[in-house]
Parts: structure tokens; C-alpha cells; sequence
């Protein structure tokens, strides 16, 4: 109950000559002085549903019907002290903004109300109804926005988390399906290697990767590391066979300083620089007989031994191991260990010869001609179906290498916004007799893919193909097409079509 001279005033409206919509924050005042101001109480009955109450237990009482928005308390109460009360409210009703009212200001009180009770805001005597309103209103509309910014950021978080999903989602299909890491491919073939690397990506075998010169086994090494669980740590990659015995020694393993002739310095080696990550050894069938036993010592122990050391360090890296010649008939041949060519084969890799899969070379191509074209800033409009064709039944004893630099070539020749024809390819090339079975849709081939790029791909396709079946023959290639020779002519000189081996034009 409220004071013994007034009872208790549990809600207050506004006034009925105040047209105001339903009410929805609860204010509740608390304290004798409060309570007693009519002015307070006019100014914040006309906008919220107002408690008023002169006794703190009546007041906790009635908040457990109704709770309050803001609760205003004096110090100074009749049957305690605010800053406890406003302590208690804390813990029963958090959301409730509070807000103290100090006579004076006592360094102590406020502390505790700051401290225990996390009151909103201290307001010391003398105070104005007005400034009560507006400090209410803030009060409400700075709880408000915090709310609003709580419900926000769950959605966005909520929302990054489904896009983020749905991006790693569609960067594992694109990685399972289209290619795996930065290898790009078409055939069956590739595809039954990528399946196997993937298998042994998710294990900690040695590998062994064989193929000829140029297939790309340092990228699918690398792909292999990539998909592993080591792919935040280090790959490091030395050539076995482009340095001596000794070198290669130091280079794996690491030496002491005055090792050797030369040997100024410490130095780590690779298999314990890269410790946790992964070591490829490219060309492992010209290591020598002895560098032979102490790379399986290492691969069966993880055992390392500086040159010139006397202290034997251990080293957890994956091997995988390339050559361009068959290890097995290295073996059979007395050349290579049999045991150490047992350990390196945890998963044995094929790759096969571009010969062997043509398929690949119009993908490899438009991925090329996207990559180096951009990297010259020149706009490739795309390539003929006769270039194409020689491209694809070219042996390329290079491998992908070779196609690429053919690649390179091309680019270098063709103008801004030209196409590739027979006469951008080197003579080898040029000169590759093409099978007469239909070559790659165009539509495929067209860097891009845009509709626009699309259209004039079939476009310069068709004026290309009729001009080689009339034999060049402009009036009877126009009366084919439906164009006049005028109509024919600007679509030559707009898609620069030259006949096969005319360098110097039309």
C-alpha cells in the first residue's frame, strides 16, 4: 500500500482529453517524492501506463503482474534504501531500465548503484518533470534500438551463415566435379587419376606420381597437399635431379656449418623446414644409390641427420614423389630399390599424355586463352572450329606444356577482339591433319559465354564453313548465306576470317 495519508496507485492513465493510442511502456515511480509530484506524473501519464508506489516491496509485488519498462527510485524509501532495491531488480527483472534519483552526490552510492545495481542513469536533486520525460524517453529508445540491433545481427548472422554455406557448398561441387585444384579436364581418363588423388589427398601415404614430361604432376602434387589435412602448412618442392648428390643431401636434409667446402652456415634442410606439411621430390629416379638409402631410412624412421651433426632430429612430412620414367622397370633393371619403390607407392598416380586424351585440349585451351589473355589485357573473341580441330589432333609431345606455350603464342599474334584461326597456330600445328569427323561445337568454345560472344562465334563459324565448302567462291558463299557479296565482304573483314594459308588477307 502507498503512504498512510494516500493509498497506493498501482496504474494511472492519461487524461481523457488526451486522444493517445493504447499505452505501451510501464513506467513505474517509487518513492514518497515521486509519488507526490503531480507534475511528474502528468507529464509521463499522458505518453506511458504509469505505477506509482511509495514503498519498494509494493512495488516488486506489483512487477510481478506487471512488469515495467523504466522503474524511477529514490535513495531514500520508507521501508529501505533504493540502491538495494534497485540491486534486487537486477536480478529479477534484468530488461528494466533503472534510473536513481540522489539527493546529493555521494561518491559511494553512486559507485554501488554503477557497480551492483547497473542503474541507466544517476539523477541528483534538484530535477525537473521535463528532464525525467526526456531522460525516459531516451532510456527507451536507446533499449529499443538494442533490441532492434540483437534481432539484426542474429539475421545477418543467421543469413552469412546460409550463404556462407551455400558458397562452400558450391565451391565443393565445383572442386568435385569441374576440377580438382588447378587441373582442368574433360576426359575420363583425368578423371579416374582425380578420383584416386582425392582418396589419397585425405591420407597420409607417400605418393607416387609417373608421367611423362609436362602432364602436370607438380599441379596434381599440389592438389594432392591442398586437399589434405596439412594444406595450412607448407609444400616445398625440390628437383632431384637437377643438382649433385651433396647438394641434394643438404637440401633434404640440412647441414652444419663447415660441413663441407662451402658450408658457411646452418642450414635446416627441407624435411624439417616443412615438418607437418608436405615435401615433393620431382625427378626421384636420378637420386643416387646412396641418397636412395637414406631417403627410405628417413621414410621408414622420420629420422634426420644434419651433415656434419652428430644429433639425429625427427621430421613428420608427407612425401610424394614424380618421375617422367616408369619406377618399376627401374627396379627390374638394378637401377632403383625395390624397397624404397615400395615405400614411395603408397598411391601410385598415372598421368597420362595429352596424345592420349584430346579430349582435354579444348578445355585446356579456353581456360588458357581466359588466363593469358587477361594477363596482357587483350580480348580474345574466340577460335575457329578449323584451329580447334588442329589443336585437338596435334600430338603435343610436350604435353600440357607445350599447349600451353602454343597457347601463349597465339595470343601474342592475335589482335584486340580477333579471332584464332589455323593461321595464328606455329606451322607444326597448322599443318596437323585434321580428321573428318565434326569438330567441337563452337558454342562450347567461345571464352566467355556470353550471348552476345555466342552469337557471333556461330555467325563467324557459318560464313567460315560455307566459304570453305564454295572454295571461296564469294558469289556462291553469299547466295548459300543470303547475303550479297557486299553483306559477305564486311562479314569477313568484322570476324578477320583469312582462307587457310593466306597470310596476306583477302
Amino acid at each position: 500500500m502507498a503512504a498512510s495519508s494516500q493509498p497506493s496507485v498501482p496504474l494511472l492513465h492519461a487524461p481523457a482529453a488526451q486522444t493517445q493510442p493504447a499505452r505501451e511502456w510501464h513506467v513505474a515511480l517509487i518513492g514518497p517524492r515521486l509519488v507526490h509530484d503531480a507534475r511528474l506524473r502528468r507529464h509521463l501519464g499522458g505518453e506511458y501506463q504509469l505505477g506509482i508506489h511509495d514503498r519498494a516491496r509494493e512495488a516488486l509485488a506489483a512487477m510481478e503482474d506487471v512488469s515495467a519498462d523504466v522503474v524511477i527510485v529514490e535513495q531514500v524509501l520508507l521501508d529501505g534504501r533504493g540502491v538495494d532495491f534497485l540491486r534486487e531488480l537486477r536480478t529479477r527483472h534484468p530488461d528494466t531500465i533503472r534510473l536513481l534519483v540522489l539527493d546529493n552526490a555521494d561518491t559511494q552510492v553512486v559507485q554501488h548503484a554503477i557497480n551492483d545495481a547497473a542503474v541507466y542513469q544517476v539523477v541528483i536533486t534538484p530535477w525537473q518533470p521535463e528532464q525525467l520525460h526526456l531522460l525516459v524517453r531516451r532510456a527507451l529508445e536507446s533499449r529499443e534500438l538494442a533490441r532492434i540491433h540483437r534481432y539484426l545481427s542474429r539475421e545477418l548472422k543467421f543469413a552469412d551463415g546460409v550463404v556462407n554455406r551455400q558458397n562452400e557448398t558450391m565451391r565443393n561441387v565445383l572442386q568435385e566435379v569441374y576440377a580438382f585444384d588447378r587441373l582442368v579436364f574433360a576426359s575420363t581418363a583425368m578423371a579416374e587419376v582425380c578420383n584416386l588423388a582425392r582418396k589419397a589427398a585425405h591420407t597420409d601415404l607417400p605418393v607416387l606420381i609417373e608421367g611423362e614430361t609436362g602432364t602436370g604432376k607438380e599441379l596434381m602434387a599440389r592438389a594432392i597437399h591442398l586437399f589434405s589435412q596439412r594444406h595450412k602448412l607448407l609444400f616445398m618442392a625440390e628437383n632431384c635431379g637437377a643438382i649433385s648428390d651433396d647438394l641434394l643431401q643438404s637440401e633434404l636434409f640440412g647441414h652444419k656449418r663447415g660441413a663441407f667446402t662451402g658450408a658457411t652456415t646452418d642450414r635446416l634442410g627441407l624435411f624439417l623446414a616443412a615438418d607437418g606439411g608436405t615435401v615433393f621430390l620431382d625427378e626421384i629416379s636420378e637420386i643416387s644409390p646412396s641418397m636412395q638409402v637414406s631417403l627410405l631410412r628417413f621414410l621408414q624412421e622420420g629420422e634426420i641427420r644434419a651433415l656434419g651433426s652428430d644429433q639425429t632430429k625427427r621430421s613428420n612430412v608427407r612425401i610424394i614423389a614424380a618421375s617422367n620414367r616408369p619406377l618399376k622397370a627401374l627396379v627390374a633393371e638394378g637401377k632403383f630399390r625395390q624397397d624404397l619403390y615400395y615405400r614411395l607407392r603408397g598411391f601410385e598416380l598415372r598421368m597420362p599424355p595429352l596424345r592420349e586424351r584430346p579430349e582435354d585440349i579444348p578445355a585446356l585451351v579456353i581456360h588458357m586463352l581466359d588466363k593469358y589473355a587477361g594477363l596482357v589485357s587483350r580480348r580474345i573473341a574466340g577460335i575457329t572450329p578449323d584451329a580447334m580441330a588442329r589443336l585437338s589432333a596435334y600430338a603435343f609431345p610436350g604435353n600440357v606444356r607445350e599447349l600451353e606455350n602454343e597457347v601463349r603464342r597465339v595470343i601474342a599474334l592475335a589482335e584486340d577482339g580477333e579471332f584464332i584461326t589455323v593461321r595464328h597456330l606455329s606451322p607444326e600445328v597448322a599443318c596437323t591433319a585434321v580428321p573428318s569427323t565434326r569438330g567441337p561445337d563452337l558454342l562450347s568454345i567461345v571464352p566467355g559465354g556470353s550471348l552476345k560472344k555466342k552469337v557471333e562465334a556461330l555467325e563467324a563459324r557459318l560464313v567460315c564453313d560455307t566459304l570453305d565448302r564454295c572454295h571461296w567462291n564469294h558469289s556462291k558463299a553469299a547466295r548459300e548465306l543470303g547475303l550479297s557479296r557486299v553483306g559477305l565482304a564486311n562479314k569477313i573483314r568484322r570476324y578477320k576470317i583469312l582462307r587457310a594459308g593466306n597470310e596476306a588477307g583477302l
